[in-house]
């Protein structure tokens, strides 16, 4: 019998979430079986992870563990080796993993399962969420605990947790909503503070200031941890008194539609909530019922919200310095939509919205094909010391002031807009003028080269240039795994694009040939899209030499590309031209690619190192 339980297609669950807000899924469950190789270095390279399971009761509770690179080990076989210090007397998770003895603490009897008992079910059910704040990067994980041991440190209700878990399904998750931090170790004194509701005012105000929280849900046979993000104070409470008891409610923002947590919820309403605060150890711990809050019924509550869930909490427990780690803010997600007060709240307690750093006014478009063009922004600053961007990042736009029609509860006719927020994110490939100083000046200018598709890019096409369109910037972003290291390490950069993917090259590319870097340009490009090649070569001298272009479709007047020095190759781009056998030398790549061609890249690279951009928000 396997041990792996593969699961292709989505669960009731999940698929009434789809059918509720009348979305058609793109693909099927991306979900993968086991611990792939790709996702287990992931895990490996991620400080925490956060864990969820179920108590004695059948209630989810979550916590996260962790604190340095290396404390989570991938074994063979799709297990998950984790030895992390613990909170031994109020951790959830722990007491629910591994029991407790008389004296409250954690039970150090060894934990372990045989074969024969994991293939008949066996094992206590669980799930994990690796995550690095530092890179936006996480990793979520579900399968079963089939060993551990604790050893307890002293008497200060500390315990190092030895931990096997057998991973039988995960999944690669995008960076959106993830607040940049930076991570480190720290030895807890935990204490317990508060167990009682309503909860505590020094709960509340971890509440207030939470920027992410972790949670967990079931759908009865298996789990899922997730996170959840924004800007601070997104998590609202609704009511916190003996009478309605303590009730919370958060914003689901756009993201992938998978709806794993959502389809859980809807099927068993259960919730398990962990809120860190970094910066103090701190730790709530929360459980209760969970209610999806759609269209009127969601903005009823958080106006401008059309996806809500409201938590009414059963249990908590408030534990003053309880975490194994410490972090600090780097950064923002530039996806942050502003805080949505909930509708009760007074005036005196209301939070101020989120304000965008800068506008961006439309001063420029260049047609470069029929359904590809250059946009040129110029940048004004609401608010002083915003950091010039680096070659290869991104600028986010908010286009909601133009483009967004109201809230509704459901929206036959388009689908997709039920959950927009109009917020964009454009590759910027023009490099940064550093003549001017490091900070943004007023008149900065910044382009974006953009196919047409959807409502965004559709009204930079169609704006009257006479009244210039001008949208809030949410800011610039853009991982440094995504951009050749400053410092050259002697490996080749090889980016490999398709059509307007190539936008991450052109920022990076001057800087590049400027510095006599290694790299290459494996690009693949539709016949129609050949204007872009002839408009690029022409602007950054020198790319071309650099460059294969691999070109499919019938080729109408080739000429312009002779004499500007790129090799076209008149087929498709094949696993031999990307790993270029007979020209071995250590390489990085970066991929940026429609889901389909990276989905290929990525098994054409296995075991290389590679890094890409997502576009699956």
């Amino acid at each position: 019998m396997a041990l792996h339980l593969e699961r292709t297609a989505f669960h009731s669950g999940e698929t009434a979430i789809h059918a509720l807000l009348h979305i058609q899924p793109h693909r099927s469950n991306p979900t993968q079986v086991g611990l792939p190789a790709r996702f287990a270095l992931r895990v490996a390279a991620s400080p925490l992870v956060a864990l969820g399971t179920l108590d004695d009761e059948g209630m989810p509770w979550t916590s996260v563990w962790g604190g340095e690179v290396g404390f989570a080990t991938p074994l063979e076989h799709g297990v998950l080796a984790v030895e992390s210090v613990a909170d031994a007397c109020h951790d959830p998770v722990a007491s629910s993993l591994f029991g407790t003895s008389r004296d409250g603490r954690l039970n150090d009897e060894a934990y372990h399962i045989t074969r024969e008992e994991l293939e008949g079910g066996g094992g206590r059910v669980m799930a994990g969420l690796s995550i690095d704040l530092a890179t936006r990067d996480r990793v979520k994980l579900g399968g079963r605990l089939v060993a551990g041991k604790v050893d307890l440190i002293g008497e200060e209700g500390v315990a190092r947790v030895h931990m096997a878990m057998l991973v039988e399904e995960s999944l690669g998750n995008c960076p959106k909503y993830l607040n940049k931090k930076t991570i480190r170790s720290h030895l807890p004194s935990p204490r317990l503070i508060s167990d009682m509701l309503p909860i505590s005012s020094e709960a509340l105000a971890l509440l207030d200031a939470a920027d992410l929280f972790f949670l967990s849900s079931t759908d009865g046979s298996t789990m899922d941890t997730n996170h959840r993000g924004g800007p601070p104070g997104f998590v609202r409470v609704i009511s916190n008194d003996t009478q309605n008891g303590t009730q919370l409610i958060y914003p689901e923002y756009s993201g992938n539609r998978l709806y794993q947590t959502l389809g859980n919820l809807y099927v068993r309403p259960l919730v398990g909530i962990c809120v860190p605060d970094f910066g103090t150890g701190d730790v709530l711990y929360l459980t209760g019922d969970a209610k999806i809050l759609v269209g009127s019924d969601a903005a009823r509550l958080l106006p401008h919200t059309k996806l809500a869930v409201k938590i009414n909490v059963t249990a908590a427990r408030f534990v003053r310095d309880g975490l194994p780690f410490r972090g600090d803010v780097v950064d923002f997600s530039p996806y942050n939509p502003p805080v949505r007060r909930f509708v009760g709240e007074t005036a005196s307690g209301a939070v101020e919205a989120a304000e965008a750093s800068m506008t961006a006014t439309l001063v420029n478009r260049e047609i470069i094909t029929p359904s590809i063009a250059r946009f040129t922004f110029t940048l004004a600053t609401t608010k002083g010391g915003v950091r010039m961007w680096k070659p290869g990042q991104h600028i986010t736009l908010d286009f909601s002031e133009e483009l967004d029609v109201g809230w509704s509860h459901m929206r036959d006719d388009d689908p997709a807009s039920l959950n927009d927020d109009f917020v964009r994110t454009f590759t910027i490939s023009n490099e940064p003028d550093l003549g001017v100083g490091e900070e943004v000046k007023d008149g900065t200018e910044v382009q974006i080269t953009v196919r047409r598709n959807g409502p965004a890019t559709g009204l930079l096409w169609k704006c009257n240039l006479r009244a210039p369109l001008e949208v809030p910037v949410l800011g610039f972003g853009g991982e440094e795994e995504h951009r050749v290291p400053e410092v050259d390490d002697g490996r080749e950069a090889v980016f490999v694009a398709a059509g307007v993917g190539i936008t991450p090259a052109l920022g990076q590319a001057p800087g590049l040939l400027a510095t006599g870097r290694k790299f290459r340009v494996l690009w693949s490009l539709k016949a129609e899209d050949l204007p872009l090649a002839v408009d690029v070569f022409r602007k950054i001298a020198g790319l071309a030499e650099k460059t294969t272009l691999f070109v499919t479709g019938k080729v109408v007047g080739e000429g312009n590309l002779e004499g500007l020095g790129s090799e076209t190759v008149r087929r498709r781009m094949s696993q031999e031209d990307v790993l270029m056998r007979g020209e071995e030398a250590p390489r990085k790549y970066y991929l940026c690619t429609a889901p389909e061609l990276l989905k290929l890249l990525l098994m054409w690279l296995d075991g290389q190192d590679v890094t890409y951009e997502s576009f699956e928000y």
